[in-house]
């Protein structure tokens, strides 16, 4: 309970914003008639996988919002392609104008109409926003222009201010910059917040662009993925989540978000490679398919996949031994193995090797790193430390990031909440202090999340920075993680055993009981949110709509957006992604399908095909008042209200007047 000194106390900070009973009148007037606006849209994508190019178009189409406004407004008026025109200029404003310069499209006439058709259209999106937040949509610079016309009225008396408004704009030259600051207005209010459920990074080209869009979005947040935590730890310094990192870039042929986007050069790795496994075919290490074109020389690729891979399997050892509390004994596999025989002792099988060619493996210790080894690491372990973009992407990732979300009555995480084969609440093994009974549920996945923060921003060389790293990859690939949902990471099998029994991955009860409304609705209890209104929102694992599943599970209190954003899915889901988009009015999914490039959506103005379905319809719009902002007004407003009776009780005192 606060103490009445500190309530007193509170209050004269407050007075400092609101120095005057009229001044603080105001801001409660202002906020009680926000809470009466209707609720903003969100929208929740998940998996993108490095998806960049695709993730961007649905990021400045707000997955088709924008096309389906100008056709409310235009579908009467103007024919499909000059529609589908105004589409893409607001999408890709600066590439279009450049592209109709060169085509010679450009004169005075065209850039009056395509103006007033932009402000029509930001115009129709910001209905339902404050004055203030538009303002905050708008270009510091031409933002009072724009909120000019944006407020136009069409009264006589003010026709002629609005015209030279116009003519100005032209004769200035700026009727580019206007149409790119209109065209980003209508991005910004067409999306009120952004959610994105994990998996920003591997399989896909350039996850790193992502994260430059999504660390100047208005509104984000992100519920870490498996793939991401990895990324999180090898940003951390956690030697066995570089070595992760590595394979999974290597695995999947794409080396442009390491090299080209975080300058991390892998060429240490790449002669050590050479040199090892030169008479070496490293047949099973050949880059998958990731539906993107090659760049380097496959055979090369293979052998630095082996190295990594050897590499990984080393230190996870040596973690997996620091760690019995994990339960992963199972997957030091290294120590197994019998080289003479060729084979290596999995569970209570003894199973042939495809290759037993180690030659960095010292049979004696075999999770010891040789000298080159220890070198490349080294000089690993620098370049992460060094990439500034790298180290500013996981810091973002941890101000805008946790291991679940509650928002606005849904349940955001993008693994599982892990269950005992019982069907309880499983236990994540987290430092405990003696005889403390291992966390379960929300309150284990808080503790996670703090320890997964330890790892990064713990004192240097100090024990809790060390368990918190080390905790960062165990949430990558452990078997009770939240973020992972299988009993293992079948890695080395894959890599060094035909037998695909072997390769077998057990994911967690979970899910098996996606669609039991009864543990969905336990869960929601669980993280004090209601069984009957609220909707667990997942990702991670790929809707395979083409065999019939759907994404609405639990009787829609479960929903699962995986739809295959990432080329490397698309080819078991059958579409490519979706997006969850809950606005005023309903909850509703858009599957979408394969986006072609961003030069052809420019040149021929081509967008992606989605088909919305309603999930929910609202019983009523939903205001602010709903929401979980509007719960914060009102505290804000209990605050200013009490604020106003200290002034009225002589309590506090008002600023002069003048002041």
């Amino acid at each position: 309970m606060t103490h009445s000194g500190d309530r007193e106390a509170y209050l004269r900070l407050l007075s400092q914003h609101y120095p005057t009973i009229r001044e603080a009148s105001a801001q409660i007037i202002h906020l009680r008639a926000v809470l009466g606006l209707p609720k903003g849209t969100e929208h929740f994508l998940s998996d993108l996988h490095g998806e960049h190019a695709a993730f961007l178009h649905m990021l400045h189409n707000a997955s088709g919002v924008i096309k389906s406004k100008i056709r409310d407004l235009y579908q009467n008026m103007l024919p499909a392609h000059e529609r589908d025109l105004l589409c893409t200029l607001v999408y890709y404003p600066e590439e279009k104008l450049a592209l109709l310069r060169r085509q010679g499209v450009l004169c005075d006439e065209w850039y009056r109409i395509t103006l007033y058709r932009l402000i029509e259209v930001c115009r129709l999106l910001s209905g339902k926003y404050t004055r203030v937040h538009i303002r905050e949509a708008l270009p510091d610079d031409l933002g009072g222009v724009l909120e000019e016309l944006l407020a136009r009225d069409d009264s006589r008396d003010k026709q002629a201010y609005y015209e030279e408004i116009m003519r100005s704009i032209l004769e200035t030259g700026q009727g580019d910059a206007m149409i790119v600051a209109l065209s980003r207005t209508i991005q910004y209010l067409a999306i009120d917040r952004l959610h994105i459920i994990g998996d920003i990074y591997d399989r896909g080209p350039r996850a790193d662009l992502i994260l430059d869009a999504l660390i100047g979005y208005h509104q984000v947040d992100v519920q870490w993925g498996n793939h991401d935590i990895v990324w999180m730890g090898a940003a951390a310094l956690c030697e066995a989540c570089i070595a992760q990192v590595v394979v999974t870039s290597v695995k999947y042929g794409n080396l442009d978000t390491l090299e080209v986007g975080y300058g991390i050069s892998l060429r240490p790795l790449a002669t050590m490679a050479m040199e090892v496994y030169a008479d070496d075919p490293c047949d099973a290490f050949r880059p998958h398919e990731n539906g993107e074109a090659l760049q380097e020389d496959e055979m090369q690729i293979a052998r630095m996949h082996k190295a990594a891979a050897v590499l990984e399997f080393k230190l996870e050892g040596q973690l997996i031994a620091r760690h019995p509390e994990y339960g992963m004994e199972d997957r030091r596999l290294l120590h197994r193995v019998d080289p003479a025989a060729g084979t290596v002792r999995i569970g209570e099988r003894t199973v042939p090797l495809r290759s037993c060619r180690f030659p960095t493996v010292d049979w004696n210790d075999p999770y010891a790193l040789s000298p080159q080894e220890r070198e490349v690491m080294d000089r690993l372990v620098t370049a992460f430390a060094h990439s500034e973009k790298l180290q500013r992407h996981v810091r973002f990732l941890y101000s805008a990031g946790s291991m679940y979300l509650r928002c606005n009555g849904n349940l955001l995480y993008h693994g599982c909440i892990p269950l005992t084969p019982e069907g309880d609440f499983a236990p994540i093994p987290l430092p405990c202090a003696g005889g403390e009974a291992p966390p379960v549920g929300p309150e284990a996945i808080d503790r996670a999340d703090r320890l997964a923060r330890q790892g990064f921003f713990a004192r240097a060389g100090s024990r809790a920075r060390m368990d918190g790293q080390d905790f960062l990859w165990y949430l990558g690939c452990g078997p009770y993680s939240p973020l992972f949902g299988k009993d293992r990471m079948a890695t080395f099998e894959r890599c060094f055993v035909a037998d695909r029994e072997t390769w077998k991955e057990t994911k967690n009860l979970y899910y098996s009981l996606l669609d039991d409304e009864k543990m969905a609705r336990r869960i929601l209890a669980a993280f004090g949110l209601s069984p009957d209104r609220g909707h667990i929102v997942n990702g991670h694992v790929p809707v395979q709509l083409k065999k019939g599943e759907s994404p609405v599970k639990a009787n829609g209190r479960l929903l699962v957006i995986d739809g295959g954003l990432s080329r490397a899915y698309q080819p078991v889901t059958g579409i490519a992604g979706y997006t969850l988009i809950f606005n005023s009015h309903e909850l509703s999914l858009v599957a979408h399908q394969p986006f072609e490039s961003t030069a052809r959506a420019i040149t021929e103005e081509q967008d992606i095909h989605s088909v919305q379905t309603v999930v929910e319809k609202m019983p009523r719009r939903l205001l602010v008042s709903d929401t979980d902002q509007g719960d914060e007004l009102r505290g804000r407003i209990a605050d200013l209200e009490e604020l106003l009776c200290a002034y009225r009780e002589g309590r506090v005192k008002e600023a002069r007047a003048g002041r």
